[in-house]
C-alpha cells in the first residue's frame, strides 16, 4: 500500500513565536530567528523537538523566498517572525523526519503557500494544509539517519571543493607574479629597451604638463636599490606609477548652483561605481555595468575614457581595479591613472596592480573612512618592461586566466552536481513504495 498522508494540522501544534528579536533579554535559551546563528533570550517558551519556519518572505517586499527553515530541541524562544511546528505524537511523525521532508520540499510546500503582494508572508493555515507522507515510524528514522550520512559526505565534497578553488586562485597568484617577474614569457633583445621607453614616456608628460593638459603633481623620489622588492629582467626598468601615468581621484557630485554643474535637462552621464568594479575584477574583464547620473544635482568631475585604469581607493574594496568598458565619470571613492603615451599598455598595469591587491588594501589608513591617497599611488613601483614584451605578457596571462576560469567552472559545476544528485536520491528514499 502507498503511503498515508494527512494534513500537517492534525500532527502537529503550530504556533507563532513570541518575542521581537529586538526586544530580547540576552539568557540561557536559544531563541531561533530567521538567519542560522542562534541568539539568546532569558526564558523559553517552546519545548521538545521541533521544526521553525519564517512567516515572511527573506528577500522584502514583492518577493516569494525562505532562504532556510530550522529544527531545535530543547527549551528555546522563536522570534515573532517565525512558527514553531512540533509534532503531537513522535511515534507517529518524527520532528527530524518533518524537517528534512520540509526543507527538501521547500518550495513547493512552504514558499509556494505565501500569500500578499507587498508584504509576502506565509499564512499559519497554509502550513496547517500542507500534506505529510506518513511511513511506518521505522522508516522514517531510517531516512532520517541516510540523510545525515549523505549530508555528512556532501559537506565533505563541498569542503574539498572550496580547498579546490582557493588552490586555483593561489595558481592566478602564481601565474601573475611570475609574469610580473619576467618569468612567463621569453625576453627578445630585439625589443626596445624599458628605459628607452620610460624617457619618452617623461618627455611626453612633460609636454603635456607644458600645455596645461595635466596637472604638474610635486617631484617624485628616484627609486632607491633597497626599496626594489625583486630582480628584474635586463632591458626592464623600475619606476613609479606617477612617472607613467596621470592619477586623478574622482570627486564628489557639484551642489547646484556651482558653474560647474550640469542639469540631468542637459544630458546623462555614465556613472562607474565601485560594484563595477568588484563585479568585473576576479574575471579581468572589461566594465560592462554601469548606472547612469540622472539625479538633479549629480555632477562627477573625473572623465574616464574606455579603457582607462581604474581603481577603488577607500572602503573595504580598496585596491579593486578593472579597465573601463565605457566612457564616465567617477566619484571619490575611485582613482584613474591615464595612461601618458603608448609606452606602457594598460591591461599590463591592470594585472600588475592585481598582484598588489592585498598590499593595497593593508595600507588604507583612516578611522572613519579608511583609504589611501594619490600620493600612494605616485610612489607605487612598477616592472616595466619593453612594450613588445608587455603585450606578450598579456597574451600569456590571458590565456592562463581563461584556462584557471575553466577550472573554477569545472569545480562549480561539480559542487551543483553533488547537491543536486542529494536531492535527487533524498526525494527518491521518500517515494511512497508498493506493496502487498
Amino acid at each position: 500500500m502507498r503511503w498515508k498522508t494527512k494534513p500537517l494540522g492534525e500532527l502537529c501544534i503550530i504556533e507563532k513565536g513570541k518575542i521581537g528579536i529586538q526586544k530580547a533579554i540576552p539568557g540561557a535559551f536559544p531563541l531561533v530567528v530567521t538567519a542560522e546563528e542562534r541568539l539568546s533570550h532569558n526564558e523559553y517558551h517552546f519545548e521538545g523537538n521541533a521544526v521553525i519556519i519564517p512567516i515572511v518572505s527573506s528577500t522584502g517586499h514583492g518577493h516569494k523566498s525562505l532562504k532556510r527553515i530550522h529544527f531545535q530541541t530543547g527549551k528555546f524562544a522563536v522570534g515573532n517572525i517565525l512558527c514553531a511546528v512540533i509534532p503531537k505524537d513522535e511515534s507517529v511523525l518524527n520532528a527530524q523526519y518533518l524537517y528534512r521532508f520540509l526543507f527538501l520540499n521547500k518550495e513547493k510546500e512552504l514558499v509556494g503557500r505565501m500569500r500578499g503582494m507587498a508584504n509576502v508572508t506565509l499564512p499559519l493555515k497554509e502550513i496547517a494544509n500542507i500534506e505529510i507522507p506518513l511511513p511506518p515510524i521505522k522508516e522514517q528514522l531510517e531516512f532520517v539517519e541516510i540523510y545525515n550520512k549523505l549530508e555528512a559526505q556532501n559537506v565533505n565534497l563541498s569542503s574539498e571543493c572550496t580547498h579546490q578553488l582557493a588552490l586555483v586562485k593561489q595558481l592566478r597568484q602564481a601565474f601573475l607574479r611570475e609574469a610580473m617577474q619576467g618569468k612567463l614569457v621569453a625576453q627578445d633583445p630585439q625589443d626596445e629597451p624599458a628605459a628607452q621607453l620610460l624617457a619618452k614616456i617623461k618627455t611626453e608628460k612633460e609636454r603635456l604638463i607644458g600645455e596645461k593638459k595635466i596637472k604638474k603633481e610635486k617631484e617624485l623620489p628616484p627609486v632607491g636599490v633597497e626599496e626594489v622588492p625583486f630582480e628584474v629582467p635586463e632591458g626592464w626598468v623600475w619606476c613609479r606609477l606617477g612617472e607613467i601615468t596621470d592619477i586623478q581621484r574622482g570627486s564628489s557630485p557639484r551642489p547646484k548652483g556651482d558653474p560647474r554643474y550640469f542639469s540631468k535637462k542637459e544630458t546623462e552621464y555614465n556613472w562607474i561605481t565601485i560594484s563595477d568594479i568588484t563585479k568585473n575584477c576576479k574575471s579581468y574583464i572589461l566594465l560592462s555595468t554601469t548606472e547612469f547620473l540622472t539625479k538633479e544635482g549629480s555632477r562627477y568631475s573625473r572623465y574616464v575614457d574606455i579603457n582607462e585604469f581604474v581603481i577603488a581607493v577607500s572602503g573595504s574594496t580598496t585596491g579593486k581595479c578593472c579597465l573601463t568598458g565605457i566612457q564616465g565619470y567617477i566619484y571619490d571613492g575611485l582613482a584613474v591613472a591615464k595612461i601618458i603615451s603608448n609606452g606602457l599598455i594598460p591591461q599590463y598595469l591592470l594585472k600588475y596592480m592585481m598582484c598588489l591587491y592585498d598590499l593595497i588594501n593593508s595600507s588604507k589608513s583612516g578611522a572613519s573612512f579608511p583609504n589611501i591617497n594619490t600620493d600612494y599611488l605616485n610612489k607605487m613601483l612598477i616592472p616595466l618592461p619593453p612594450l613588445a614584451e608587455q603585450h606578450r605578457i598579456v597574451a600569456k596571462l590571458d590565456e592562463l586566466m581563461r584556462y584557471c576560469d575553466a577550472l573554477e567552472a569545472s569545480i562549480q559545476a561539480s559542487r551543483v552536481q553533488n547537491e543536486g544528485l542529494l536531492q535527487q536520491v533524498l526525494r527518491e528514499a521518500l517515494e511512497p513504495v508498493n506493496g502487498e
